[in-house]
């Protein structure tokens, strides 16, 4: 099924949507003959939906309904079904949300794919094929994204046994390495970029066609980097062993953002409250990662863009390590902090206290001076300018469609921002602006990180008052958590913030007991790269490698 063969009729405005919010009950009667029943999740309502009306739920609900994000899609398996859970939004306001929830039979599951209106779903099925086993109909390329075509089974499956031996065929041995050939009216050439290699900003592999000179078609090979992180969370406990994870998925500097999206997914979901005094370090330090973070994308960008050890990685390198200074004394590690605690933060600012807000202060004094720099060196360079302009172009209409979010949509005019949008933390109180440029090329999306720098520093500093201020037998760092935490059993939600990245969110589904019975984490890296052969296709390669540099992924949050 094509976009052209839905109904796209539309509204003047959207159906379900009232003074109050969303009226789902409006919602249900636009679906009508699709639903077959109604669930409700902690943060939306949920209409149960025949397998093989997914894709005109979907394009009611998005062309109707307003529904423009799919942001996630997340596949399980229960005693007596499989299901797909297809969590959409809206870029205009996120906190409107809906879930479309298609179960299938145990034998041979089959559900449409819902690739024909989003082309995020594309990328989200196919991991769903590849670790649960439900085959998409009329999807267009399903087939492992993981792991390799050769592996025997599906690891989400009830039944999967871990020790089966995994046997691979011969034919699989023969030599990758075919001699050259060319056809008699062929002018393309194929060409392997990574998997290792300091450009793909990971273990990467771009499977590239090239038609003379110009990239004619991008495939993105990942799953080199699988660490089974979802599964690991699954089999540790809430409370005290899945808060060390998150470090891990974005380890690039990121770890505060990442333990944030956890925490705020598993305090709803066991309807746990964070003190502000709490809450005002949770902001604080996350802004402080955002900043080390959008450090290092500056960096290693100048390093794809100019192809050599430039000056500009090293001032990078140079000012993140002084964030990363600052949030070692707060948590005592430099890398994976380990700092949030579901209720709050595991401990209090550092004494002597007015040496960490010195230090702080300091850095953020000498901030502007700093960007002033990367300014003259970077966005103002006529060679970053020739090499960054007017490529890697991605129109607003494409990101949504992929589910692009973070600076990536911000460079692209998307106003999208759940710090703002979806509020969390301490950020509704503070005073700072969301950046939007309209480039929607690789040189805005440099500019967006460029300028967040100097939004997180206004949140920081506006912190740093505020905790300077605060009465000391105020410092509540925590509220009272259960010892053991069992949220209610068939409990389902879906929470995100606005990483370093983009939307980081959790889909987290209880079964009673101190586990979960269903972890699935949406990764913002894992939706961008996805937008990459968009952005590439009819340029030359260094274009294409200016622009996934542009995307600022890390492969350790696309594999997870």
């Amino acid at each position: 099924m094509s976009l052209e063969e839905l109904p796209t009729t539309t509204t003047t405005a959207d159906v379900g949507v009232t003074e109050e919010g969303l009226d789902y009950d409006a919602l249900e009667s636009l679906l009508s003959d699709l639903v077959v029943g109604r669930e409700s999740h902690v943060n939306a309502e949920s209409f149960v939906v025949r397998p093989d009306g997914v894709a005109a739920a979907l394009d009611r609900l998005k062309n109707r309904a307003g529904f423009d994000h799919l942001s996630c899609v997340t596949a399980q398996e229960y005693e007596d079904r499989f299901e797909s859970i297809y969590h959409l939004k809206k870029y205009a306001d996120p906190t409107h949300e809906v879930n479309l929830v298609v179960p299938t039979g145990l034998e041979n599951p089959h559900s449409q794919s819902g690739n024909a209106v989003f082309r995020t779903a594309d990328w989200h099925e196919r991991e769903a094929y590849d670790l649960v086993g439900i085959e998409y109909d009329e999807h267009p390329d399903l087939r492992r994204i993981l792991l390799p075509e050769t592996w025997q089974g599906h690891p989400l499956r009830l039944d999967y046994d871990v020790e089966q031996p995994q046997i691979v065929a011969l034919r699989e041995h023969a030599n990758p390495l075919q001699e050259d050939h060319r056809g008699d009216d062929a002018d393309t050439m194929f060409v392997n970029i990574g998997p290792h290699h300091p450009a793909t900003h990971g273990v990467l592999h771009l499977k590239t066609t090239l038609d003379g000179e110009q990239v004619a078609d991008v495939d993105p090979d990942i799953g080199y980097l699988h660490r089974c992180e979802e599964q690991m969370c699954q089999q540790s406990t809430y409370r005290h062993q899945i808060m060390p994870y998150p470090d891990r998925w974005d380890y690039i500097s990121a770890g505060i953002l990442n333990e944030w999206a956890y925490a705020r997914a598993a305090e709803d979901l066991a309807d746990l409250e964070v003190p502000e005094y709490a809450q005002i370090i949770r902001t604080m330090s996350a802004e402080l990662c955002r900043i080390a973070s959008h450090m290092l994308a500056v960096g290693t960008f100048a390093l794809d863009v100019y192809g050599d050890f430039t000056a500009i990685f090293m001032y990078a390198t140079r000012d993140r390590e002084v964030v990363q200074n600052i949030l070692e004394d707060l948590t005592g590690q430099r890398l994976m902090f380990n700092y949030l605690r579901l209720g709050g933060v595991c401990w209090d600012l550092p004494e002597p206290r007015e040496e960490f807000f010195e230090k702080t202060r300091d850095f953020l004094d000498g901030l502007p001076a700093k960007l002033e720099e990367y300014h003259d060196l970077v966005t103002g360079n006529e060679i970053f300018q020739l090499r960054c302009v007017n490529t890697g172009v991605l129109e607003p209409d494409v990101a949504k469609s992929y589910g692009v979010t973070g600076p990536v949509a911000r460079g692209s005019g998307i106003d999208y921002d759940l710090r703002r949008d979806d509020p969390y933390g301490y950020y509704p109180e503070l005073d700072w602006d969301v950046v939007v440029e309209d480039g929607c090329d690789n040189y805005s999306r440099v500019l967006v990180r460029l300028k967040e720098v100097e939004e997180s520093a206004k949140i920081i500093e506006q912190c740093l008052d505020l905790l300077e201020d605060w009465p000391e037998a105020d410092r509540e760092i925590q509220s009272n958590v259960p010892r053991t935490l069992k949220p209610d059993n068939d409990r389902e939600i879906y929470r995100a913030v606005e990483a370093a990245k983009g939307e980081l969110g959790i889909y987290i589904r209880s079964d009673g007991t101190d586990t979960p019975a269903r972890f699935k984490i949406r990764s913002p890296c894992f939706s961008n790269l996805q937008a990459l052969p968009e952005m590439s296709e009819g340029e030359y390669i260094p274009d294409m490698i200016a622009s996934l540099g542009s995307l600022d992924i890390v492969l350790g949050e696309v594999d997870r």
